[in-house]
């Protein structure tokens, strides 16, 4: 009985050792009485050589047959070899083919964007994929971690709502058993209301924007980090937003370092420590018109004035005090300035923008029901978030960090669809 070896295993183990491979077949290459076939599996890609006269007369007819991506168990000897990927291969005694390719694999070299994103099913195969998909889980975990380790608790919040977060034109309409919900565009208020239970939470789970942007960083369903303290300010929480951000770039230039090479990238805590500039609302609407950038006060700013502006900087940077009318209405009015909001987004340099959105909610009962009636919206959709006023409120903040923003940033992609499994833009739900 051969123990099940992966191929990270077969690069550590000694030269002479007899191991047994599954995995499949990522190319072949044929020289007369030798085929090298590179195998993959979950941990890294090996070079297995079948030699005819060495390996059975079955591993070699069967090397020779084999399509691209057939799943294929390999039981041979480890060589050290400088002229193989890794100075590592391994020389087939026997092959056995567990499953076929039946036809010829589509994911080839030079098929365009489109092609690749109407196969991501099988183009999530390549190791470059995989390596993403294997940072974003770190990135995930170390979040998970330092939340966990300073008294956070994750909750789950609901999917379907009856009422807008962020604003109505982006949600998207669910028929749920005869009346009218929603697909969540964040889980603030359900957090809200658990704060006064838990005190200090956080989710992360998948936020729905019906937004038609068809931006580098827009997605119409991404994953969505989000935090809610009991007795917490502005300060109190960007405070939090630096440590936290900083903790998961160190975390992944430590603990992604090997990962990161097959992406040919690397990490350096540097380019995310704290502090980070807080600039007003007010001074980045003026880099922006000294840009030539046409916007007037009270306009929130776009995925274009965030490029333009957060090319200014090398790390992170926090956007605070809003005017009101530019954010939604739960967030506190400043009480210095009425016309501005105590509220913090956080870009990422070099042109890559928002990657948190936050601040401080409103507590007082009657200036919550009076910025719902400002905004137009109706205050019985809202009944139970303000009923949270009625009873020991208390003042509180929050903010939802986007975890493919993040890495899109991170990891320099070309685009954010990049940055998860199965991208849902407004041209794309399938597969």
């Amino acid at each position: 009985m051969f123990k099940k070896y992966y191929v990270k295993d077969a690069f550590l183990s000694e030269e002479g050792s007899e191991i047994e491979l599954i995995g499949w077949v990522r190319s072949k290459r044929r020289h007369g009485r030798l085929i090298f076939l590179d195998l993959r599996d979950s941990t890294g890609v090996i070079q297995v050589a079948v030699k005819q006269g060495v390996s059975d007369s079955k591993s070699f007819e069967n090397a020779l047959e084999i399509g691209l991506e057939s799943a294929v168990m390999v039981r041979g000897i480890i060589k050290k070899d400088p002229r193989a990927h890794g100075g590592v291969e391994l020389h087939c005694n026997n092959l056995k083919v567990l499953g076929p390719s039946l036809e010829d694999f589509p994911i080839r070299k030079g098929v365009g964007l489109k092609f690749l994103l109407d196969n991501r099913h099988l183009h999530l195969r390549s190791p470059k994929v995989v390596a993403i998909m294997k940072i974003r889980s770190i990135l995930m975990d170390i979040a998970r971690r330092w939340l966990r380790d300073n008294g956070f608790i994750e909750i789950n919040c609901p999917t379907f709502i009856t009422a807008a977060v962020e604003g109505g034109a982006t949600l998207f309409n669910v028929e749920y058993f005869g009346r009218k919900a929603y697909l969540t565009q964040s889980v603030q208020f359900y957090q809200e209301a658990a704060i006064y239970g838990l005190e200090k939470v956080y989710s992360l789970q998948p936020s729905f924007r019906a937004e038609l942007s068809r931006t580098r960083r827009h997605l119409t369903e991404f994953w969505h980090l989000e935090v809610e303290m009991a007795y917490a300010e502005l300060e109190d929480i960007m405070k939090i937003v630096e440590v936290l951000v900083y903790t998961m770039v160190d975390g992944l230039s430590r603990e992604a370092r090997d990962i990161l090479k097959v992406l040919g990238k690397e990490i350096k805590s540097e380019m995310a420590e704290p502090p980070y500039p807080r600039v007003k609302y007010s001074e980045a609407l003026q880099i922006l018109n000294n840009k030539g950038v046409q916007i007037n006060w009270g306009e929130d700013f776009g995925a274009d004035e965030e490029r333009i502006l957060s090319k200014e900087f090398e790390k992170p940077f926090f956007v605070t005090n809003y005017p009101k009318e530019a954010k939604a209405f739960y967030h506190m009015l400043d009480p210095t300035d009425p016309s501005v909001c105590l509220n913090a987004d956080l870009l990422a340099p070099k042109g890559y923008g928002e990657i948190v959105g936050g601040g401080q909610r409103i507590h007082d009962y009657h200036l919550l029901v009076e910025r719902i009636r400002e905004n137009g919206l109706n205050i019985e959709d809202y009944k139970w978030y303000v009923d949270l006023r009625r009873y020991g409120s208390i003042p509180h903040s929050g903010f939802g960090l986007g975890i493919e923003r993040m890495l899109w940033w991170l990891l320099e992609l070309p685009h954010i669809r990049s940055a998860c499994l199965f991208p849902r833009t407004p041209a794309r739900v399938y597969p």
